[in-house]
């Protein structure tokens, strides 16, 4: 079944009812139906009167808080009316619900995977998820403004929720329900591909031709940015590359919550490069802005590294590829918390992150994610350097 994606004023309902799918007060209508065998599908724009015509199917709506939907399908007439109370009784979730065709029970609406889904809503900074139901319990994640859950249950002013990897406690005031989470949510999700193989080749040019200029591995994530025939287009840090469309999958989905598990270092690990990590994880969820140093309002890769570098009496130029010049040059393999990664094309170097344990970095990503906790080998680095003592 297909779903619609619109800002709505009121209601975006999907419902399967003896093969009718409707959507009321919103820009455009997607039916499909299935009837005596016959399936059809079509899309309408509503005019300003929010009256309209089209083929087989008559959609009236009204600035009354009542729906009237008609069709004829196969000789088929089939009659649908609901009423919106003005108490918002009849919510997203809800709507739909006991209504048939055919005294048959409606199938009730999910969005984006989620039953029952709940989007973060906050003014700054994170939501953090936590072990228990307490201010005072261990935290286990971290939700940023947009990011989506599934809630699990409710309790005390707390919703019991799993989002991405994290399963938690968060508070119920910064988490919003119903029509206002799906509004948001329809807002908010990206298209991404998901990298299908070890070592996929990321191209500079829709073509095999083109230079190989690094690999993924399996299991990342990346927005797309466009489908051609046989290939993708994607941004991985701030660049738009390509691989090949067969070994990626592709989905609409939103942003969830962040592992934040405690890092285990080990013994040998300063407690300076333990300070510095936290430190830099505190930012996660905050813009990235090429050109910026600011943590709070927007930085790129570089000056997310110096501005956090500069704390501990550590001063880098505003340039990664002149970054990777400062400190000891290093294996990835003997990399502890608070090193740097580097990145980029071949040999030249155009993206940094700082490693905080796990075989995880954090780092300014791109403006459409902003800063984030990544795999260190999201894609092959180029070099890795130890600045910490």
């Amino acid at each position: 079944m297909k779903y619609v994606k619109r800002t709505i004023g009121s209601v975006v309902c999907c419902a399967l009812v003896a093969g009718m799918f409707a959507s009321a007060n919103v820009s455009a209508v997607n039916y499909v139906g299935t009837t005596a065998g016959v399936s059809l599908s079509l899309a309408a724009a509503l005019s300003e009167d929010d009256t309209i015509d089209a083929t087989a199917l008559r959609v009236v709506t009204t600035e009354l808080d009542t729906i009237a939907l008609s069709g004829a399908t196969a000789g088929v007439t089939t009659a649908l009316s609901e009423s919106i109370v003005e108490d918002d009784d009849a919510s997203v979730s809800s709507l739909g619900a006991d209504v048939t065709a055919s005294g048959e029970e409606a199938i009730d609406c999910t969005y984006f995977g989620y039953e029952n889904m709940g989007i973060a809503v906050l003014d700054g900074g994170n939501l953090n998820v936590r072990e228990e139901a307490s201010t005072d319990a261990t935290l286990v994640g971290k939700m940023t403004d947009g990011a989506a859950c599934e809630i699990l249950s409710e309790e005390d002013g707390w919703y019991y929720i799993t989002s991405g990897n994290v399963t938690g406690y968060v508070s119920a005031d910064y988490i919003v329900t119903g029509e206002e989470a799906v509004a948001i949510a329809l807002e908010e999700y990206d298209l991404y591909a998901t990298v299908l193989e070890n070592g996929l080749r990321v191209r500079a040019e829709a073509n095999t031709d083109s230079d190989i200029i690094y690999l993924v591995s399996e299991g990342e994530k990346f927005v797309v940015t466009d489908q051609l025939d046989e290939w993708v287009e994607i941004q991985v840090d701030d660049e738009l590359v390509y691989v090949y469309a067969e070994y990626v999958s592709i989905a609409e989905e939103l942003p969830t919550a962040m592992t934040m598990s405690e890092v285990r270092y080990g013994t040998g690990v300063s407690q300076d490069r333990c300070d510095l990590c936290n430190y830099a994880l505190e930012f996660v969820g905050n813009p990235y802005v090429w050109g910026g140093t600011s943590l709070t309002n927007g930085c790129d890769c570089s000056g997310f590294v110096l501005s956090i570098f500069e704390q501990w009496g550590i001063y880098l130029p505003h340039y990664s590829a002149e970054q990777s010049t400062y400190g000891t040059q290093i294996s990835a393999s003997e990399a502890q918390p608070g090193d740097l990664f580097f990145y980029g094309s071949g040999s030249t170097i155009s993206h940094v992150g700082i490693y905080i344990g796990n075989g995880q970095i954090v780092h300014a990503a791109s403006e459409s994610v902003g800063i984030i906790v990544s795999s260190a080998y999201y894609k092959t680095p180029i070099c890795v350097v130890s600045l910490l003592d």
